[in-house]
């Protein structure tokens, strides 16, 4: 697995453009334009980067990917790339907490804001079992496996991961680690599935819930090679 690709606040970042906000291509653009009108106002406005933002009401909550696999009773878990691929996840708390340590230090500024730990889809997947109860089977596949099985909504190679040091040189300190900081959010998902059955969790992200839910493909692959569940 290639070395972790590090994010600080000085990189380049693409151009800023007006194309739809919600496109794959604008999505981007219209942040770094967003970023630029802030700091082009003459305020001293900080704007924070988050990661891959997760807690309570956080939409789309990327961990009913496992939720919802532990609610349906999964008894095997396949992960692309061996469940090495990470996206630095980040806290709606420490967003807070940051959010908190800057207002007390006005500036025009930039800042990463990521949970202090960026674990992996692996770690992630067990993170989730333990608090769901969720006891299965992991295949971690290789790259000879279909592109599509197995992907997870952090599966990033290599792994994408924030420097958060000029966040802490302020004074900045996180509330908690991701194991932390998720229990609340995958929870209050455990709890609104046991008070409705029929519940399901919502999308995890792009995509239809046949491309992340896809257990026909799952299964047609544990088949053909031999595994069981």
């Amino acid at each position: 697995m290639p070395r972790a690709w590090r994010a600080t606040e000085q990189q380049p970042t693409l151009k800023p453009g007006d194309l739809p906000f919600d496109s794959p291509h604008g999505y981007g653009p219209n942040k770094v334009a967003a970023e630029q009108t802030l700091l082009d106002s003459g305020w001293p406005v900080t704007v924070l980067r988050p990661s891959k933002v997760h807690g309570e009401g956080a939409t789309p909550p990327r961990e009913s990917y496992f939720v919802k696999r532990a609610l349906d009773r999964r008894e095997v878990l396949l992960l692309a790339g061996h469940g090495r691929g990470a996206d630095h996840p980040s806290a709606a708390a420490n967003v807070a907490a940051l959010a908190e340590t800057v207002a007390e230090q006005p500036g025009r500024r930039i800042l990463n804001i990521a949970d202090p730990d960026a674990p992996d889809g692996l770690t992630i997947s067990r993170t989730i079992a333990a608090l769901t109860g969720h006891r299965r089977r992991e295949v971690l596949l290789d790259e000879d496996a279909p592109p599509r099985l197995g992907r997870h909504p952090w599966d990033r190679r290599p792994p994408i991961v924030l420097d958060t040091s000029a966040a802490e040189s302020l004074g900045y300190r996180p509330v908690g680690d991701y194991a932390t900081t998720v229990t609340e959010a995958v929870r209050s998902m455990l709890d609104r599935a046991a008070h409705d059955p029929a519940w399901t969790p919502p999308g995890v992200g792009s995509g239809s819930a046949a491309d992340w839910f896809d257990y026909a493909a799952e299964d047609s692959w544990l088949r053909a090679t031999g595994f069981r569940s």
